[in-house]
């Protein structure tokens, strides 16, 4: 079996044959290679596009959300002041008496 792989030759002993064969091969290649590249390129950008595209959404929603975060906890955070006075006037209201079961 090795003998018959030692000794391959082009599939025809045409020399102008040969030649086209070899020519379309590397025609085939090449072409192959070149739509590989742009697909590869094609699919490398939509790829950045959409991390760019969460990058920002990211980066926009801790901004929005730390806000608020940070808001909240500076508001909690800090201690009232001592003599703080609400002024206004209130109205006590007692507690609803239990109405009969009864009924």
């Amino acid at each position: 079996m090795n003998q018959q792989f030692r000794n391959r030759q082009l599939p025809t002993r045409n020399p102008l044959a040969n030649l086209l064969v070899v020519v379309v091969g590397v025609i085939v290649i090449s072409v192959s290679l070149a739509l590989g590249f742009v697909v590869f390129v094609g699919i490398a950008g939509f790829m950045l596009v959409m991390a760019a595209i969460m990058t920002i959404r990211v980066w926009w929603a801790k901004r929005r959300f730390g806000a608020q975060k940070t808001g909240e906890a500076e508001q909690t955070s800090k201690p009232p002041p001592a003599n703080r006075v609400i002024e206004g006037e209130f109205t006590e209201v007692s507690p609803p008496k239990e109405k009969d079961q009864r009924r």
